[in-house]
């Protein structure tokens, strides 16, 4: 069970106000707001132990290692990895599908060989693709979805065949709110031989996920959509695929031995992780992730799922609105048009009166020419939202329909 009035304390920027009203921040696909905890942490590590770390043999150095790698730990945990070594720290998301469409396909790909996507993929899991396209040769191959954003299984199974050499797809649309049934996905993949990567940027924070049970090869997502902080990120690797793969970045950190002749790597997860790590970020990220966990997954899904069902009834009450994204299995996302007023019209109003959502296609613009519309609004909740929120949020539309 969820004490909302708790959790909401600990969340300060919530009783901000926005042209003097109370903030409502309905933008959680986006970014999600951060814990006392979180920022305490970032405090802590810059005023308490800034120090680089790995390479130092002074006290503070060797206490942000420490911490640094309690927090690899702690990641492993979360999404039940077998190892730490299969943790790798990255720039988030977008920088861990790049990662892997690089060295995959340096490493596996041959000219006209196939990477499969899917239609509601964030622009982050295609253009990584399409950039390999043009260097390695690859072709990408897309799932279609039906009317209701689902994606159409048995043409993702007739898209399979010996040149498939990766399948790329997203846990949940951040458009859209489905879930995908990865489990399936992978199973059919890997009848196939055929890897697969996750995008779990819009999953981790609202279901439990075990790469274990998944049997997924890689997985990925960013910090700051799971209550971290923002510019550091995950990609997941099973240690076999991670050992294949050759470097992505070259520098300090990531190897074993230099000379000019020739240069050695480092082990799992180091080759991966060039430079200065972000060690404070690192350690913020499981703050918020022993946030999350101490609240309870389960929680947490059951709460956002009443807050769905709720914002959709309502929604639906209005007059001429259109939800896209009808799937009967949702994360916590609502994305609609009212009638013949432009989303960025929607969103600017209200905005005017607190409410803070996010208009245009979402970084997803082959899904919304699916869709036949140039965007949508999108409200997008979080477990520190209120259904009395998404009363204000009604109100708010019906407000804006009678100015047009």
């Amino acid at each position: 069970m969820i004490d909302i009035n708790k959790v909401r304390d600990d969340f300060p920027i919530l009783f901000r106000k926005v042209y003097n009203k109370p903030l409502i921040y309905f933008d959680n696909a986006a970014t999600t707001q951060k814990p006392k905890c979180v920022v305490d942490k970032i405090e802590e590590m810059y005023y308490t132990l800034n120090a680089n770390i790995h390479r130092g043999v002074h006290y503070l150095s060797q206490q942000a290692t420490d911490e640094h790698e309690a927090a690899r730990v702690t990641i492993q945990k979360f999404i039940g990895a077998k190892s730490s070594n299969e943790i790798v720290f990255t720039r988030g998301t977008t920088e861990s599908i790049n990662l892997i469409a690089s060295t995959y396909c340096r490493a596996f790909c041959q000219p006209d060989d196939e990477i499969i996507v899917s239609t509601m993929e964030h622009h982050s899991n295609i253009v990584p693709w399409q950039l390999q396209e043009e260097i390695t040769g690859v072709k990408l191959r897309v799932i279609p979805i039906n009317d209701k954003g689902e994606l159409i299984i048995e043409e993702f199974e007739k898209l399979i065949n010996p040149r498939t050499k990766l399948v790329s797809i997203t846990h949940i649309s951040n458009a859209l709110g489905t879930i995908n049934d990865i489990e399936e996905i992978i199973k059919i993949a890997h009848k196939n031989d055929v890897p697969v990567l996750i995008d779990a940027a819009q999953s981790v924070q609202h279901l439990p996920v075990d790469v274990q049970k998944l049997d997924c090869d890689f997985l990925v997502f960013s910090a700051h959509k799971v209550y971290g902080p923002t510019g550091i990120g995950i990609l997941y690797g099973k240690e076999e695929w991670l050992n294949k793969l050759p470097p992505y970045h070259g520098g300090g950190e990531m190897i074993a031995n230099v000379s000019f002749e020739k240069t050695t790597f480092n082990d799992l997860p180091y080759k991966f992780e060039a430079g200065t790590p972000d060690f404070v970020g690192s350690t913020a990220m499981a703050a918020a992730i022993d946030y999350i966990t101490d609240i309870g997954l389960d929680n947490i899904v059951k709460y956002e799922h009443e807050l769905l069902e709720y914002a959709t009834e309502q929604l639906l009450k209005i007059d001429g609105l259109t939800i896209y994204g009808t799937s009967a299995n949702k994360s916590s996302v609502v994305s609609f048009l009212v009638k013949d007023i432009h989303h960025y019209d929607m969103g600017m109003l209200l905005d005017k009166m607190g409410i803070a959502v996010r208009t245009g296609h979402h970084c997803a613009q082959p899904l919304m020419n699916r869709m036949n519309v140039d965007g949508t609004v999108r409200a997008s909740f979080s477990f520190y939202n209120t259904k009395e929120e998404i009363d204000q949020l009604i109100t708010g539309i019906n407000r804006v329909v009678t100015m047009f």
